[in-house]
């Protein structure tokens, strides 16, 4: 007869005593890890979290308490747990899983690692250190009512990026200045704003009317003349709005009457953009003073849920501009604000600039509440399934440690039950993709790209590290000489950054090995020379086409990409509008299915999908299609849980 210890038998209680777990993440499902961690036994466990804790925290992260607030979430999660279990061993870092400090030595002293993360670039991170390792990792998230578990082993199961995945959704530059039709090109342009008056500038995040739009011109030439003549001075001394914000002291007057007035007149002269569109009409800040005192507000319920009038919202501008100019001033010369949608003033700002924009060019406004699920990514988190996620995250790990990885399964968690009445559905893991540029024996990828244009620091920063993941590359050219082109080490190759790849000699056909010492990743990339890539494209990764979606013959036995650029979202249907894929149904519970070979419906239409990555985790499936009622489209939203 065996021995057991409580629900566990004495050799698996004996396991899980003595091994040394690593849990990433300590908010929503990190808090109900923990707690769930220690109470199965475990004795022995290290988390770490950069975040502090915030307000918002409070409705779910039960760890966590008012007086907490503004503490390390990780050292608060560490203290409320061991009063679960004073007799854990608990190891809390306030920290980043990204920081080199951690590297494959330091995973290594783990048997199984559990991410409780909220975005894809540590998701990344971890996957690759794993492999690394080569230890287990279990990798989880949640979207609302919707939740998934998946476990990683090397050798044995699809890495987390061996399927494509969807980047944060971008836009048009000259959609966002010139022509936005939706609120959320109001809503980034207004963030945009936020960093270009009291944050850190950047040149892709401009917000004046843009003259090199495309659609000013009915020619290629005058295409080209025109967008040459916006990055030419001529006799006009070009001046950054932050410059000139800082020249009138931020006065919300001015500031006001030039974003949503001049800069509104001097669109209208742009005629050709109005011929098949509705003209913007400016606001003047006299007119709206005058009607101050008579704020209208539509919807009743919380105030963060009403939407004011456009006197209410010249106020609100108002004090925000005068508040952030205060918290600007006390930080002395130099500084610079980080928008964060938990901060008052700085979502007040976003508010009301969006709102503004909104009503000039004809559209709905938004309550500060809409605003901020858009403006911040976030779906809402809901405790139970933060909580369910976590109890299957340690019955995996159960199987794990008992020596059963192939009993492992990814579990999908629904809003509603599928026709066999079930809400939880597991399905087999996949193998690993013979094409995956991480776990593949030798990782190789193809990049088009302009070699005349495209700057060093471009291929570091945009397409090394954002688009691959990457930490700390460095870049060596096989040209026979061993040139490197870009070097880890801080100072080596800093006078490259400013040199297009074609100084050095970069052509089409080149190839370039680029090594990641701390992930212990290396990944060749094969070079294409192209001149006529789409306008605002930079580079694009040959075979990388998630918003490309299979013919139904190519889906059948295959496995089905799941992905698209930062953020639009993953489809397997051509037809489907992009912002309606952060969700799925799952309506398959066989077991014998594979993750990668079962249908999905998304419950807002009925547009077939995978689980979305964001901040869910991002399954790999297919389910069979189970028709539901349309749900409100809330526009390029990614999960935050």
């Amino acid at each position: 007869k065996l021995l057991s210890l409580g629900s566990l038998r004495k050799e698996l209680a004996d396991s899980l005593s003595a091994c040394r777990v690593l849990v990433v993440g300590a908010g929503g499902i990190g808090c109900e890890l923990l707690k769930n961690v220690v109470l199965t036994g475990f004795k022995n466990i290290e988390v770490i979290d950069l975040d502090i804790i915030d307000v918002s925290n409070l409705n779910r992260q039960f760890l966590f308490q008012k007086k907490h607030v503004g503490k390390s979430k990780a050292q608060v999660a560490k203290e409320s747990v061991l009063q679960f279990c004073p007799t854990a061993n608990i190891t809390a870092y306030h920290d980043s899983i990204m920081n080199p400090d951690y590297n494959v030595e330091f995973f290594r002293s783990f048997m199984l690692v559990m991410n409780a993360l909220d975005n894809r670039a540590a998701r990344n991170h971890v996957n690759r250190m794993c492999l690394a390792a080569d230890i287990p990792l279990i990798e989880s998230g949640t979207a609302g009512y919707l939740g998934q578990v998946t476990v990683i082993k090397k050798g044995l199961t699809e890495c987390y990026e061996c399927q494509p995945k969807p980047t944060q959704k971008t836009f048009p530059g000259c959609t966002i200045r010139n022509t936005p039709s939706e609120p959320i090109h109001c809503i980034v342009w207004a963030k945009y704003l936020f960093n270009q008056l009291f944050g850190e500038e950047d040149a892709d995040q401009e917000v004046s009317p843009d003259t090199a739009d495309p659609e000013l011109s009915w020619n290629p030439a005058d295409t080209e003349a025109r967008a040459t003549a916006s990055d030419q001075d001529g006799d006009i001394k070009r001046v950054s709005t932050k410059d000139w914000a800082r020249s009138t002291g931020y006065d919300p007057v001015k500031l006001f009457n030039k974003l949503f007035k001049d800069d509104i007149q001097y669109l209208l002269t742009m005629d050709k953009l109005w011929k098949k569109r509705k003209a913007p009409l400016p606001l003047d800040w006299l007119t709206h003073q005058k009607l101050g005192k008579i704020l209208e507000v539509t919807g009743t319920g919380l105030k963060d849920q009403q939407v004011l009038g456009v006197a209410g919202y010249c106020q609100l501008f108002s004090r925000s501009v005068e508040t952030l100019r205060s918290m600007l001033a006390d930080k002395g010369d130099g500084a610079e604000l980080v928008w964060d949608k938990d901060d008052p003033p700085a979502m007040d700002f976003v508010t009301a600039a969006a709102n503004l924009r909104m009503y000039i060019f004809s559209m709905k406004m938004k309550s500060r509440f809409d605003i901020k699920s858009m403006a911040g990514n976030i779906i809402p988190a809901i405790a139970t399934t933060n909580a369910v996620i976590a109890g299957l995250i340690v019955l995996e790990a159960l199987k794990i440690l008992s020596g059963d990885v192939e009993q492992c399964r990814t579990i999908f968690l629904n809003k509603q039950p599928n026709p066999r009445k079930k809400l939880l559905v597991p399905c087999a893991l996949d193998p690993p993709s013979a094409n995956c540029y991480v776990c593949a024996s030798k990782p190789e990828v193809t990049v088009k790209l302009d070699v005349h244009k495209t700057l060093v620091l471009a291929l570091q920063d945009k397409i090394l590290k954002e688009k691959f993941g990457m930490v700390a590359p460095d870049v060596q050219i096989e040209d026979g000489k061993g040139t490197i082109l870009i070097s880890s080490e801080e100072g080596e190759t800093e006078a490259n950054n400013c040199k297009f790849l074609s100084d050095f000699g970069i052509r089409n056909g080149s190839r370039l090995q680029v090594d990641d010492f701390l992930q212990d990743y290396t990944l060749l990339v094969n070079v294409i020379h192209c001149e006529d890539l789409e306008k605002d494209v930079e580079f694009e990764v040959v075979g990388d086409a998630p918003d490309k979606a299979p013919t139904r013959s190519q889906e059948e036995g295959k496995n089905v990409a799941n992905g698209n650029k930062d953020s639009a979202e993953p489809s397997t249907s051509s037809k489907a509008p992009a912002e309606q894929n952060d969700v799925l149904i799952v309506d398959s519970d066989e077991e014998e299915l594979s993750s990668s070979t079962m249908d999905v419906r998304m419950e807002s239409g009925g547009h077939k999908r995978k689980l979305h990555d964001a901040e869910t985790g991002e399954a790999s499936a297919k389910r069979q299609r189970l028709s539901q009622p349309s749900a409100d489209d809330d526009d390029d939203i990614i999960v935050l849980d």
